[in-house]
C-alpha cells in the first residue's frame, strides 16, 4: 500500500529555492509594473527587460516550463510537483511568466504539441515556448457565455480557406497575441460536441476586429483591459490551420481545459496562504480594547476557520493532481475531482479573503494592501474555465452514476424493514436473550 504525504528532499530543496527566488526577485516586479498586460505581453519593454535575466536564472536551474516534456524543453513534471510549485508561483502575477508556465499560453502550447502539424509547431509553438510571443484561446461568446450549445460563430470551408463569421467574448490577450485558437462551429447539422472545431488564426488576419478590450473588475478604465471582444467578418484562414480533424474541437479543447482548471486551483492555494499570512501578521500587530487582536477568541476563530479551509482545499487539489499523474488521462474519476476543486475554489477564496479584509478594517478596504485585488478574484474564479454551477453539475452526475435507486417502495435505509430483516437473521440470538428476561 502506497500512501505518502511527504515531498522528497531533493524536490523540497527546489521548492525552497523557488520560494526565496519569487520572494526576493519576482514579487518586486508586481509592485512596479502594474499594467494588466505587463506580465504577459512580450512587447512591454520595461517588464520584458526586468524579466529577461530572471528567466535565464530559472532556465539555468532547470525549472523553465516544467509542465512540458523533455522533447519540448521542459522537465515533464507531474501534476503533484506542478501543484507544489504553483502554490508558490500563485503569489505573484509575474512568477508564472518568469517560470514559463503562464496562462493561457501553457494550455495553448499543450494543444499545439499534441495536435499541431510540424509546420504549425515551427511557426507558433517554438516561439511560444521560448517566451517570444503570446497567444490567445477564444471560446466564449457574448450571447452564449461558456455554453457551446449556444455558439453561433461559424466557419465554412470555401476552397482552400476557412471563412469565419461571428463574435467572441473575453478572449484574453487577443490584442497582443501572435495567434489565436478559436473555437468555431463547422457543422451546425450535428450536436455541438461533434460539430465544433478549433482554428489557428493569426492576429493580423483580414476580417478579425477587436471591438474593444475589457478589464476584469475595476482595475482599469473601459477599453484598457486584456480580454478582447472580437468580431470575425469574413475572416479567412488557410484550410490547413485546423487543429485535429473537423468536428474534433471538443477533444482538442479538453487537452487544455483540465490542466488549466487544476492549475488555477494550484495558484489559488498560494493566494489563500498569502491572505492568511496577512491575517496573522495583522492580528499579532494590532491592539484594541487593551489587547492584541490575536488574543481575542473571535479573531482566533477566523484564523482557525481559514487555516482549516485552506488545508482541506490544498489536500483536495493535490489529490486531484495525484489522480491525473496516476491515470495519465482525464478519466471520469479525474474529471470529477477537477470539477470539484474548481467548484470549491471561489467559496474558499471568498471566505478566507473576506476574513482578512474584515480584520484589517478600513486598511483592508483601501488600495494600500493586496487584499482588495484578491477580493476581486473571487467572482473571476467562479467564472473562468466554466462557471461554478457547471462544475457542480459534473460532480453531481458522477456521484449519482455510482449510486442506485431503491428497488422497492421504501428506501434501503428504512428502519422498520431493516429492523425486521435483522430480527429474522438474529432470531436464535433473540430467543436466548428473551429467555434470560
Amino acid at each position: 500500500m502506497a500512501w505518502d504525504f511527504e515531498t522528497e528532499p531533493e524536490f523540497q530543496r527546489k521548492l525552497d529555492w523557488i520560494d526565496r527566488f519569487v520572494t526576493e526577485e519576482v514579487e518586486p516586479l508586481d509592485l512596479v509594473f502594474r499594467g494588466p498586460s505587463d506580465p504577459f505581453d512580450p512587447a512591454r519593454r520595461g517588464p520584458a527587460h526586468a524579466m529577461a535575466p530572471l528567466k535565464r536564472i530559472v532556465q539555468a536551474e532547470g525549472l523553465w516550463a516544467c509542465h512540458l516534456g523533455a522533447e519540448l524543453g521542459g522537465k515533464g513534471f507531474g501534476q503533484v510537483k506542478l501543484g507544489l510549485m504553483n502554490e508558490i508561483l500563485g503569489r505573484s502575477r509575474f512568477a508564472p511568466t518568469v517560470f514559463g508556465c503562464q496562462a493561457p499560453d501553457t494550455g495553448n502550447a499543450e494543444i499545439l504539441a499534441r495536435f499541431g502539424t510540424p509546420a504549425q509547431k515551427k511557426r507558433y509553438l517554438e516561439p511560444l515556448l521560448a517566451g517570444e510571443i503570446a497567444s490567445c484561446y477564444s471560446m466564449t461568446e457574448p450571447q452564449a457565455g461558456a455554453d457551446p450549445a449556444e455558439f453561433t460563430c461559424r466557419a465554412e470551408l470555401l476552397g482552400d480557406e476557412w471563412v469565419i463569421h461571428g463574435e467572441k467574448w473575453f478572449a484574453s490577450h487577443a490584442d497582443f497575441s501572435r495567434f489565436l485558437l478559436v473555437v468555431v462551429v463547422t457543422d451546425p447539422s450535428v450536436p455541438i460536441h461533434q460539430g465544433a472545431s478549433i482554428l489557428l488564426v493569426d492576429r493580423d488576419a483580414p476580417g478579425l476586429e477587436i471591438v474593444r478590450n475589457v478589464a476584469s473588475g475595476l482595475r482599469e478604465e473601459i477599453g484598457r483591459g486584456v480580454h478582447g471582444y472580437l468580431r470575425f467578418a469574413g475572416c479567412r484562414v488557410p484550410k490547413e490551420n485546423i487543429l485535429g480533424r473537423p468536428g474534433q474541437g471538443f477533444e482538442v479543447a479538453q487537452s487544455r481545459l483540465g490542466g488549466g482548471r487544476i492549475h488555477h486551483a494550484m495558484r489559488t492555494v498560494g493566494q489563500l496562504k498569502r491572505a492568511l499570512d496577512m491575517t496573522c501578521e495583522r492580528a499579532l500587530s494590532r491592539r484594541t480594547k487593551g489587547e492584541l487582536l490575536a488574543a481575542k477568541q473571535l479573531t482566533q476563530e477566523k484564523i482557525a476557520d481559514s487555516w482549516i479551509q485552506i488545508t482541506q482545499f490544498r489536500l483536495h487539489v493535490l489529490y486531484a493532481a495525484w489522480l491525473i499523474d496516476k491515470h495519465q488521462s482525464y478519466s471520469r474519476e479525474v474529471r470529477r475531482e477537477i470539477a470539484a476543486v474548481k467548484a470549491a475554489m471561489p467559496a474558499v477564496l471568498r471566505d478566507v479573503v473576506y476574513r482578512a479584509l474584515h480584520l484589517h478594517g478600513s486598511l483592508g478596504m483601501s488600495n494600500e494592501t493586496p487584499l482588495m485585488a484578491l477580493w476581486q478574484l473571487v467572482p473571476e474564479m467562479g467564472i473562468v474555465d466554466g462557471p461554478t454551477e457547471v462544475h457542480k453539475v459534473t460532480v453531481a452526475k458522477e456521484v449519482l452514476r455510482e449510486r442506485e435507486a431503491s428497488p422497492g417502495l421504501w428506501p434501503t435505509y428504512h428502519l422498520p424493514e431493516r429492523v425486521a430483516a435483522a430480527e429474522r437473521r438474529l432470531a436464535a440470538s433473540l430467543e436466548l436473550e428473551l429467555g434470560n428476561l
